[in-house]
């Protein structure tokens, strides 16, 4: 396997392993912003970071998050696994940049959005994000570990929090509004994901793994043990409803109809309404 340790480049003194500047940012990360250029000598490296994050995400679409390792990236770049920590750090290091080219950047608003109200660009950005997690679940299995820094996981912060901008909400409302948007749009992309798997796994449809279900709820329930499954299973609500994305979109006008209460309640970061007050700020997004 080539080792390309002499093949210059953003590596070694100045290149891209360690912490960056005053940014607080690793070196790779710092790149991804572009504010850390390869040297303008010399020849221009095979081995790059976009490379090996493109490998990276290669390797995660394909065999999911477990195939992805230092070693197993190196693998298949053709490389010594020591090379890669002159670009990335570490594997944790390498997640935040698969991530953050997983997502991409926001696709663009329809023209008819320019005469859409808060509510319209928020569920637009709901689904979009939903949209990007269902295309590639891989990255619903890269552990959180803060909050966003990277590019495109910024730029989508930026536009959630636009769609609010004439809410009237103050700025720790609106952060909270994406937090809490963004985690019903990652949970239900997770259900999904895994009843996905599951059925794959099981080799028979969607609908046969309904049935069955149905099946076995209505063999061990009855309206004496279990009344409202009884009522739940009498009704149609797992065969009768064509609505496409009927659950996600049930959940995120709720929580729409619940901001627009407060919305036009005209309170603010200092009024939380009615309730015990408010609880510790959420840490990350």
């Amino acid at each position: 396997m080539a080792d390309e340790d002499d093949e210059g480049g953003e590596g070694g003194e100045g290149g891209e392993g360690g912490e960056g500047g005053g940014t607080g940012l690793p070196a790779s990360l710092e790149m991804a912003w572009g504010l850390r250029e390869r040297p303008g000598k010399g020849p221009r490296p095979t081995l790059t970071l976009p490379r090996i994050v493109e490998t990276a995400v290669t390797l995660a679409a394909g065999e999911g998050m477990d195939a992805v390792s230092m070693g197993r990236v190196a693998k298949e770049l053709g490389v010594s696994t020591m090379s890669l920590y002159r670009y990335v750090t570490a594997k944790e290091e390498l997640y935040i940049l698969m991530s953050d080219a997983g997502v991409g950047a926001p696709p663009a608003l329809p023209p008819e959005a320019d005469g859409w109200g808060w509510r319209e660009l928020l569920s637009q950005w709901a689904f979009d994000q939903r949209a990007v997690l269902m295309a590639n679940p891989w990255i619903l299995r890269i552990p959180i570990t803060g909050a966003p820094v990277s590019p495109n996981q910024l730029a989508w912060m930026e536009r959630g929090l636009a769609a609010l901008a004439d809410t009237g909400l103050g700025e720790g409302e609106k952060i909270s509004t994406i937090i809490l948007i963004g985690g019903l749009v990652r949970n239900e992309a997770t259900m999904a994901a895994d009843m996905m798997d599951a059925i794959v796994k099981s080799g028979v449809s969607p609908d046969q793994v309904l049935g069955q279900y149905v099946r076995t709820l209505r063999l061990m329930t009855g309206p004496d043990t279990h009344p409202a499954v009884t009522r739940l299973l009498e009704s149609d609500a797992f065969t009768g409803s064509d609505e496409p994305d009927f659950q996600f979109r049930f959940g995120l006008n709720r929580i729409l109809d619940g901001l627009a209460t407060r919305v036009a309640s005209g309170r603010t970061d200092g009024d939380p309404g009615p309730g015990p007050g408010p609880g510790p700020r959420p840490g990350g997004v």
